[in-house]
């Protein structure tokens, strides 16, 4: 019951904080955010008493199913981005711009961070890994910045399938990045880990969502008629609960163990779904009315999991600040160059690449593998934690800056934010004139 009253108020914190930030055009992601923070272990929390909020970190690592369900959605969705008429006019950019800018930033921010390893600031190893986590963006921040101030453009239509592939680069740069890490520390040098493992990742996640995606829009069009949409519904929140429970599992042959994304394949199941059942997008605008809420509770319990301890140490911060600016430069370089060399229009060009800042949940996963070498990944862990507080606070914002700068959020939306804005200062000037 405790678990339940700490979400609830946490929950409905963020709901009045992201109604008190909304004639200020800010995103209801900081505000959902900033209310985890403070129902958390270093606030609220620290009062000790259950339901009041989240007491302790292990007491939200209890929630992770809820993140998973809610990032399994927010996948999902993202997958229904890939429609094959989109994916003609922007497939070879997206894929181009989505490689590069994840090969740019792993190449700036482990040459930065290397160039600190000969100083004696961190090891080799750790440059290595931290340059491989860079890569990862936070897919479901850039989603409720969308859907929020309503975006629709041409940096939009290029953004969800780039977010969407950085994370299958990001898996690969990854485990080749850790698998040289690992080697360097022990001096034991494992093709399977290295090469083996990471690939037959993707390979098997895309297979289980292709299969997962068959299935489902084989089950909407024959089972249920147009006018079932509660049933439609119900079956696609069966489907992605089922890839997300499956995506679990480890498969062991000989010396490889292949595990799953539960992200590629609730990406490539909505993918596959999307293009075999034409009556998907309204069944979809549906289920965006009730995600709206899940998304809310994944970014309070992700505002809970802050580690603030981080800023009590001067070198993580330190080396935070510097892996934040480093993996900004690339993200932005490597967009840029790499849509203008695909012919993207100037504008779109320009600010492409400050709406792949946000970074969150995956890199948060690459942080439970890097702590597998001991003292070095916790070192790698803290100083994700520090640069994951800076960018889901301020990454939102400048995702909203940059669409509202290429016309993606149009001029209507920010003038009703701004109407409230005036409701709400002449309602607080009338409170002192009574």
């Amino acid at each position: 019951m405790s678990t339940l009253l700490s979400l609830s108020i946490a929950t409905i914190a963020g709901v009045l904080l992201a109604r008190l930030f909304k004639p200020l055009n800010l995103p209801s992601v900081t505000a959902y955010l900033i209310a985890g923070v403070l129902v958390g272990p270093f606030f609220l929390g620290k009062a000790g008493v259950d339901g009041l909020g989240f007491v302790s970190m292990e007491y939200i690592e209890n929630l992770s199913l809820f993140s998973d369900v809610a990032l399994g959605f927010i996948a999902f969705s993202i997958g229904n981005e890939f429609k094959l008429e989109s994916l003609k006019k922007i497939g070879k950019q997206a894929v181009v711009i989505g490689i590069a800018q994840a090969a740019v930033t792993t190449a700036i921010v482990d040459a930065v961070l290397i160039f600190l390893a000969t100083k004696g600031m961190l090891t080799i190893a750790q440059a290595i890994v931290l340059g491989a986590i860079a890569t990862a963006t936070a897919p479901a921040a850039t989603l409720m910045v969308v859907r929020q101030f309503k975006a629709k453009g041409e940096t939009v239509d290029l953004l969800l399938p780039i977010v969407a592939l950085d994370d299958a680069v990001g898996l690969v740069v990854f485990s080749v990045s850790f698998g040289i890490a690992k080697a360097i520390s022990s001096g034991f040098f494992d093709i399977n880990a290295i090469i083996v493992e990471p690939l037959a990742e993707i390979v098997f996640s895309l297979s289980m969502g292709a299969v997962l995606g068959y299935f489902l829009a084989q089950g909407e069009t024959e089972v249920f008629s147009k006018k079932e949409k509660s049933n439609k519904l119900v079956l696609l929140v069966c489907f992605v609960l089922l890839a997300v429970g499956l995506s679990k599992s480890i498969l062991r042959y000989s010396d490889i163990d292949v595990s799953f994304s539960s992200l590629l394949v609730c990406m490539m199941m909505g993918c596959i779904y999307c293009n075999l059942d034409k009556h998907c997008d309204s069944l979809m605008a549906d289920a965006e009315e009730w995600q709206t809420g899940l998304m809310a509770l994944f970014f309070v319990i992700s505002g809970a999991e802050l580690d603030l301890n981080v800023l009590n140490n001067k070198i993580f911060v330190e080396l935070g600040i510097i892996y934040i600016v480093s993996r900004c430069i690339g993200k932005y370089l490597g967009a840029y160059i790499s849509a203008r060399a695909t012919h993207v229009s100037p504008l779109v060009s320009k600010y492409l690449g400050i709406t792949l800042f946000p970074q969150a949940g995956v890199a948060l996963g690459m942080c439970v593998t890097a702590r597998t070498l001991g003292a070095e990944g916790e070192m790698i862990s803290n100083i994700i934690l520090f640069a994951i507080l800076i960018y889901e606070l301020f990454g939102p914002m400048l995702t909203k800056i940059a669409l509202t700068k290429t016309g993606d959020i149009s001029t209507e939306t920010l003038n009703s934010n701004k109407k409230d804005r005036d409701v709400l200062m002449e309602r607080f000037l009338s409170f002192f004139e009574q």
